[in-house]
């Protein structure tokens, strides 16, 4: 009881100095229980919305996905004859059935064909009104479609869009264009988490969708009362004879949360492990919080040591206070993670995705589970503090006025650090010197762990020579005050190790992702130079295929040389070996492809690829079937017959456009697939006569202006739209990582704040003999700016180190330039010293107002 109630009276007298370490503490564990209650609520708007659009039981072609959605190379829903619905209606236990058509691979546009599909990835849903859909929403103006004229629209893309009653749409499928006018609106009734709804009549919808009638995508059942799900899909199975695709509403639901649940998944391991590293910047705040507390608190624990107290009991009461630390702190976590979430769930809204706070899920294990982490990781964190406040004795701590360096551990730390630095090298060195991508990745692994630890141990150490090489370039300059501030920086190694190892972390990881993304697109920009032939690239950036109206809009543009088609078609290929390798990829193109894409080859020549009868393979295939120049391989292809075709061709794995690729004609593959399974176009290639590049690329956006959903680009807009894709990926990594930025500019903060305590007297003597204010604060400006810069030298240097070698594997991939961001990482090394300025400016302005004789009179 006597050691809670000490611990209890010093945490709240410095209840101030444990603020900013209680602010790490809530901003960690905020973060993950802000991502397990943003997913846990994802997951519970998608439970609903799949349990309350689902049928009792759904009957589909067999090649439909098993989530419901309708999925076909030629651009058209797989579809069944409607006697289908008669025959399931005649079954046992039907209540009712009703046939409905619909298709994701639609784009729908505005009167000034702006797309209407939501920026957030959700699908574009076009299907016709049905009884189904009836129970899910909420027609609130107007009527549902009841002609051809006619449509309707979900009330949030209404809303979005600014549509009303009477504004023409355009749908664009895979058949051609159709044109209506917005009839009703409808509002969901459960949350709808993103999708764009559009409704026609079932007639229409058949036209447009699949290009005939007396078709269906789905017959929906209903069950008839006191007949289970399960029994009724046995009656209907056996019905229709195995011939189609049967579901209950639960394997349909299933189905569905299984297809989310991995995205889900992803996004969520993804964010904990940005939690994670925040919390490892936060254990380098608390362990200096306490090691200084425990410094100055050195005198009273002697005092608490003379008249009786064990180390155990010392060691207990700090161990006390950082429990008290992590509980107040997780506390506000847990409550800051709930409003984290609702702030990701209002961000999802912005960017179309629609989350209701009604679905709002907080399970009982993330408070839990937020209170243990933040609660042990501050505790073990406490842990060596702890320790070193046990060992002080008493009469060492009433002769001085703070804790004796310990030479022998800090020789033994400089050793052990040299020593995982060392090895940590030496798994990069072994990494970049991998044969093969998959080896290299496990000792890169090793080296990164290897290398951190090694330079946060070893941190101390090099504290010492960078601060007295940066202090020369930087703090010199400013005379005695600069001086001063380096001293400080220097006077307690192991305390600027460790602030500056928290701001290291995340500024290394930055530079490891800032090279691996440069390097990434510089490699696909030399590729693109080196091996792309045409012009123009035509394709759309959701993967929807391109219609044979828009083919022959490409075709019909002036000033094209060539024009060149490329397919993707699944097969099963039987290779000399026997073996049988199933669901490959087949690249069918014109044989004009193969100027398109210079693609090296290790055998052959891949324009014999495109000849009659003929294919190519991939490096790693061959070498693996035994398949040499020559050899027959059997295509069994899924949409069609099986054929035998001869190798002309193997293609070097040593590529990054088209790896892996099986390449054969298209005129050679539509011998074996009939005309109505024969896959659309995925990309379209163009290429302008000599001289008229500029007049073609204009003659080409003309050309498909009725068909916005395709983009055109040349082969500098392609670079340009890679550069982005890469670089909203870093921009959202960086943000993620900025939370760890921010947790280290505490520690600064605190670090700062503490020796600024510490030093009360020493500031108290040196304004008495005339340090004004203003070099004050400046000297610790300079003091935090220093102790920033040490820690960003330390984390680019060892970021640049990881990315180069990352690049090193990713050049086995073919990505094979190293490019070191220069402008970023100048950046943000020049950044680092504002976030040192930014840092002092509390800490500096209380030293500025100490009272010189109250500071000189502190003991």
């Amino acid at each position: 009881m006597t050691v809670l109630k000490t611990s209890l009276r010093n945490f709240l007298a410095h209840k101030g100095r444990m603020a900013l370490s209680a602010v790490a503490v809530l901003l960690s564990v905020a973060f993950v229980c802000g991502t397990l209650v943003f997913t846990d609520t994802m997951n519970t708007t998608f439970d609903k919305l799949f349990a309350a659009t689902a049928s009792d039981v759904t009957v589909s072609a067999k090649k439909s996905s098993d989530t419901g959605e309708t999925v076909s190379g030629n651009g058209k829903p797989p579809v069944m004859p409607a006697s289908v619905l008669d025959e399931v209606k005649d079954v046992r236990g039907v209540k009712s059935a009703e046939g409905t058509v619909f298709s994701t691979s639609v784009t729908v546009v505005d009167a000034d064909k702006d797309s209407l599909s939501p920026s957030s990835g959700a699908p574009t849903i076009v299907g016709n009104w049905n009884t189904n859909d009836a129970r899910t929403m909420e027609i609130t103006s107007g009527a549902a479609p009841g002609n051809a004229g006619q449509i309707m629209v979900d009330a949030d893309t209404a809303d979005k869009h600014g549509l009303g009653l009477g504004d023409e749409l355009g749908v664009i499928t895979a058949v051609g264009t159709h044109r209506a006018k917005i009839s009703g609106i409808a509002d969901f009734t459960v949350t709808n988490p993103g999708a764009a709804m559009f409704y026609l009549d079932t007639g229409t919808a058949q036209r447009i969708l699949v290009g005939e009638t007396g078709v269906y995508t789905n017959v929906n059942v209903t069950a008839a009362s006191g007949v289970t799900d399960d029994r009724l899909k046995k009656d209907v199975s056996a019905a229709l004879g195995g011939a189609y695709k049967v579901q209950t509403a639960k394997e349909v639901a299933d189905a569905n949360a299984e297809e989310v649940g991995d995205f889900m998944g992803v996004l969520k391991y993804a964010m904990l492990g940005f939690a994670g590293i925040a919390f490892l910047v936060g254990i380098f705040l608390i362990i200096n919080t306490f090691s200084m507390l425990v410094a100055q608190r050195t005198r009273e624990i002697g005092l608490m040591r003379a008249i009786g107290s064990s180390r155990r009991q010392v060691n207990r009461s700090v161990l006390v206070e950082a429990l008290l630390l992590g509980v107040v702190g997780s506390l506000l976590g847990v409550a800051a993670g709930v409003g984290l979430a609702v702030g990701l769930m209002k961000l999802m809204g912005l960017m179309g995705m629609e989350l209701s706070t009604g679905d709002l899920t907080i399970a009982w294990t993330t408070p839990v589970l937020g209170l243990v982490l933040g609660v042990v990781v501050t505790v073990l964190a406490a842990y060596l503090p702890a320790r070193r406040a046990g060992r002080i004795s008493p009469m060492a701590a009433l002769r001085d006025a703070g804790t004796p360096a310990d030479a022998k551990a800090g020789a033994v730390r400089a050793v052990l650090g040299l020593l995982l630095t060392g090895a940590g090298g030496y798994a990069l060195y072994l990494a970049a010197d991998a044969g093969k991508a998959s080896d290299g990745s496990l000792w890169l692994g090793l080296g990164v762990v290897a290398s951190l630890i090694g330079f946060v141990v070893v941190g101390p150490v090099l504290a010492a020579g960078v601060v007295r090489v940066l202090s020369v370039v930087l703090l010199r300059a400013f005379g005695p005050v600069g001086r001063m501030a380096e001293r400080n920086a220097l006077r307690n190694p192991r305390r600027t190790g460790a602030t500056g190892a928290a701001l290291m972390i995340g500024l290394a990881l930055v530079a490891c992702l800032s090279v691996v993304g440069s390097s990434m697109v510089a490699s696909a920009t030399d590729q693109l130079d080196k091996t792309v032939g045409t012009d123009f690239i035509i394709q759309n950036d959701q993967g929807q295929p391109i219609t044979e109206q828009a083919v022959r809009a490409v075709k019909s543009a002036d000033g094209l040389e060539r024009v060149t088609e490329y397919k993707i078609l699944d097969a099963d290929l039987i290779t000399p070996d026997g073996k049988r390798s199933k669901n490959e990829t087949i690249n069918a193109a014109d044989p004009s492809y193969a100027e398109d894409v210079r693609t090296k080859t290790v055998a052959g020549d891949l324009a014999d690829a495109y000849r009659p009868g003929s294919m190519s393979v991939f490096e790693g295939f061959a070498e693996e079937h035994g398949i040499e120049i020559g050899s027959p391989v059997k295509v069994d292809f899924k949409d069609g017959t099986t054929a035998t075709l001869t190798v002309r061709a193997i293609t070097s794995d040593e590529v990054v456009i088209d790896k892996g690729a099986m390449y054969a004609s298209i005129t050679t593959v539509a011998k074996y697939v009939p005309a109505e399974d024969m896959p659309l176009d995925l990309l379209v290639f163009a290429t302008a006569k000599e001289g008229q590049q500029e007049a073609a690329y204009q003659a080409l956006k003309t050309a498909l202006h009725d068909f916005p959903q395709y983009q055109v680009r040349d082969q500098t807009d392609y670079k340009e739209a890679l550069k982005d894709q890469i670089g909203q990926l870093l921009n959202m990594i960086y943000g993620l990582l900025g939370l760890a930025i921010i947790v280290a500019i505490l520690g600064v903060v605190n670090t700062l704040a503490l020796s600024v305590v510490e030093r009360t007297r020493e500031i108290g003597l040196m304004r008495a003999i005339g340090l004004s204010r203003r070099q004050l604060r400046r000297m610790i400006r300079l003091e935090s700016v220093v102790i920033a810069l040490f820690g960003a030298l330390l984390g680019l240097g060892l970021g640049m180190v990881w990315g180069a070698t990352a690049q090193q594997l990713l050049a086995l991939e073919g990505l094979k330039v190293l490019d070191i961001p220069w402008p970023t990482i100048g950046g943000v090394f020049a950044g680092s010293a504002f976030v040192g300025l930014f840092a002092a400016l509390v800490p500096a302005f209380r030293a500025g107002r100490m009272n010189v004789l109250n500071a000189i009179a502190t003991d």
